[in-house]
């Protein structure tokens, strides 16, 4: 089992693809989401979002944005 992850800008897509942890910039600091999280939403600051997978650990620029988390699924909508 692993995290479906999405990361969407206006312009494209960022990253798409399944992940064991990802940690992202929360505007109260940095967070981690893991198999199984509890459903939510939270604010993004700029940073970097941390995408562990079985390809080893891929970054991801962002300025900004939303994270939903449900079901698994990871997707975030970048500045």
């Amino acid at each position: 089992m692993a995290l479906t992850v999405d990361i969407i800008s206006p312009e494209r897509k960022l990253f798409s693809g399944t992940a064991t942890a990802v940690q992202l910039p929360g505007t109260e600091g940095l967070f981690q989401i893991l198999m199984n999280h509890a459903p939510i939403m939270a604010s993004l600051a700029a940073g970097r979002v941390k995408i562990d997978g079985a390809k080893g650990t891929e970054y991801v620029e962002i300025e900004g944005g939303v994270v939903e988390v449900s079901a698994n699924t990871v997707t975030v909508l970048a500045k």
